[in-house]
């Protein structure tokens, strides 16, 4: 029998922070520590949020045994005792690596000593591996992934094992037995609709890249859009709640990717708000599917385990827009029959029900998420 991942994890999108999307490479021991202050108090541990990730740069060489060094400059303490302090927070560690020769900053990747790099993550507690995929050469994709999930199997630790190699070689028709999530898409960079000259993608042109491979997501095995770029100053308020709002119609891995120590109200609103992070936590682990779209008007609807439905209507255009929306045709296209409760996720407050047209305005680069609840 071919062996598999650890099938007890990530049965829902995990749910943490990872060092990249603000830090980059400047990341040290007493961030990582405060991080996870924050996280244990300011109420993004009681919302769900559990894991501490730190990405690239935290590694600096090997030993004469091939043995992973961490810097002993950023990381005095070392990642042994820094797993230890997350841990000791009630939160879950999380690291990189890659499995080419060098990561993607030039340290070193794990090609050639998986099971002894898999070996030294379960010493030091880790519980999530992140694996980019830089320097990789002619190797396989999914040989290569598949032999770091066996290195994993084999160190005995159990470990969410985040495959990324940035959608190139489709891994969502692969990777369920293989990784507990896989990037979906080239990096997600801070702007709502660009993309840059390396392949770097904005909020929207990610949300195009998943209307097709939804069907492949589910419990224990994600299409990961990549991290939140929420409260990196970039995008707004707006864009912000569309932003989060479509992550959790995805069911996607919601990892922040701001200085949690330091955030504005409205950006914790947004991180911490339980009834979107319930739409995405959703025990079902359907992803939407774009039920229509129209200019810059879209339409995305997503079954719920309790029966009941999200549906999300987001403004693409810089400009407001009107609507005035049948919901009892619109679920009858799903064959859904009888009346529905609508609540608007954002504003926490009940509209109306699916026996009346929807009429309201939407700002731009903005969101209405509803439940409809029977």
């Amino acid at each position: 029998m071919r062996a598999q991942k650890n099938e007890e994890l990530a049965k829902t999108p995990p749910m943490g922070w990872n060092s990249w999307n603000k830090f980059e490479c400047k990341i040290n021991e007493t961030i990582i520590r405060e991080v996870a202050d924050a996280m244990a108090s300011n109420g993004m541990k009681k919302a769900g949020y559990e894991y501490i990730i730190i990405d690239d740069c935290w590694q600096i060489g090997r030993d004469s045994l091939g043995n992973i060094l961490a810097d002993p400059e950023r990381f005095p303490s070392g990642m042994k005792s820094l797993g230890e302090y997350i841990h000791s927070k009630g939160l879950k560690f999380g690291i990189y690596s890659d499995a080419g020769t060098a990561t993607c900053q030039g340290r070193p990747g794990s090609r050639g000593y998986e099971f002894q790099d898999a070996r030294t993550y379960a010493k030091w507690g880790v519980d999530f591996l992140k694996y980019d995929w830089c320097n990789h050469g002619k190797q396989s994709a999914e040989a290569s992934y598949t032999l770091m999930r066996d290195a994993i199997n084999k160190a005995g630790r159990p470990m969410v094992f985040s495959i990324c190699e940035w959608g190139t070689t489709k891994p969502w028709e692969w990777g369920k037995s293989v990784g507990h999530l896989w990037r979906t898409t080239e990096d997600i960079i801070n702007c709502f609709d660009c993309t840059n000259n390396w392949g770097g993608l904005g909020v929207l042109q990610i949300i195009d890249l998943h209307t097709a491979i939804g069907d492949f997501s589910g419990p224990g095995h994600w299409n990961d859009p990549d991290m939140l770029e929420i409260g990196n100053g970039v995008l707004t308020p707006n864009e912000e709640r569309l932003h989060m709002s479509m992550w959790a119609m995805f069911s996607a891995p919601l990892i922040a990717g701001n200085d949690i120590r330091n955030m504005s109200a409205e950006t914790m609103k947004i991180l911490t708000n339980k009834e979107v992070l319930d739409v995405d936590q959703d025990k079902l682990g359907v992803s939407a599917t774009r039920w229509m779209k129209y200019r810059d008007f879209e339409v995305w609807f997503k079954p719920l385990s309790d029966g009941n439905y999200a549906y999300c209507i987001i403004n693409r255009s810089n400009q407001p827009v009107t609507i005035n929306q049948d919901l009892k045709a619109t679920i009858k296209q799903y064959k859904i029959d009888g009346s529905y409760r609508v609540r608007d996720l954002w504003k926490h407050k009940d509209i109306g029900s699916t026996k009346d047209n929807m009429v309201t305005t939407i700002a731009g680069h903005d969101v209405l998420m509803l439940k409809l609840t029977k």
